[in-house]
């Protein structure tokens, strides 16, 4: 499996005071790394601060060359008003051959629809990127009633499997993709 081993950036979208996405991103990152071919870099907007960020910075060197050196992404998203989070558009938006190329899964969360607007929002977006964007994801309706005070799953079973099969989607395409950015630079 080495050949097939991997960078993936999970990248918290949330920035709000009291926000819920660390619980998630924690549950996320602790299962993504149990696939023992992937090396994990969250990548927090809250920390980040992408309305912060000037060009030439070594704060926007050090965001860029991340997402530069991810093989593929996880964002991690709530959904607020039938949509995603301004940070992380923000934060899209500040690069773009960083992106193009690369595979991008969704961990999204929300009322009723579990977030599920925001994806498919943010399917556009990456579209116009040149990202690859894969069909499974992990939706978290209500997510505040499936985890414990400790951060754990009620009933991980579901929410387990549907990870895994995003993940197993997502190393197809970041491993394929990867050989194919090396063997021939992507140019949009």
């Amino acid at each position: 499996m080495s050949e097939h081993r991997y960078r993936l950036a999970v990248i918290i979208a949330s920035t709000r005071e009291r926000r819920f996405a660390p619980v998630i991103a924690n549950w996320f990152t602790r299962h993504a790394e149990s696939h023992t071919h992937i090396d994990v870099d969250v990548v927090d907007l809250d920390t980040i601060r992408p309305y912060e960020l000037r060009h030439g910075s070594e704060e926007f060197e050090s965001y860029a060359k991340r997402i530069d050196e991810a093989d593929a992404f996880v964002v991690i998203t709530p959904e607020y008003n039938h949509s995603f989070p301004a940070p992380l558009k923000h934060a899209i938006d500040l690069l773009h051959p960083q992106w193009q190329a690369k595979p991008v899964g969704f961990v999204s969360y929300g009322g009723i629809s579990g977030g599920l607007r925001a994806v498919e929002q943010l399917r556009l977006v990456f579209a116009e990127l040149h990202a690859t964007t894969v069909r499974e994801t992990v939706s978290l309706p209500f997510a505040g009633n499936l985890f414990d005070d400790a951060g754990r799953l009620h009933d991980p079973t579901p929410v387990a499997q549907a990870a895994d099969a995003l993940l197993h989607q997502l190393t197809w395409w970041a491993v394929a993709l990867r050989e194919a950015r090396t063997t021939r630079p992507y140019g949009a």
